[in-house]
């Protein structure tokens, strides 16, 4: 049973197969690395201001900041 394994995970590993296991760890570990510098970096951790008006206008300033930053990394 276990060489039976290692010949399975043998032959997905050559033709590339990834489980959606996998895909979607790295899916979500993205998207918390993205809120967690939103939050650390961009105002997220503590809104100052009353009401879901403002602080939606203080998150989207915070995701257009991340954002003009991850192109300008892109662009260097």
């Amino acid at each position: 049973m276990k060489a039976e394994r290692k010949r399975e995970a043998s032959a997905q590993r050559r033709i590339g197969y990834v489980s959606p296991e996998a895909r979607r760890y790295r899916e979500r570990s993205t998207v918390e690395r993205v809120n967690g510098r939103l939050k650390d970096e961009f105002g997220g951790r503590h809104v100052r201001v009353r009401g879901p008006g403002k602080v939606w206008c203080h998150l989207m300033f915070g995701i257009l900041a991340l954002t003009v930053e991850q192109l300008m990394r892109l662009m260097l």
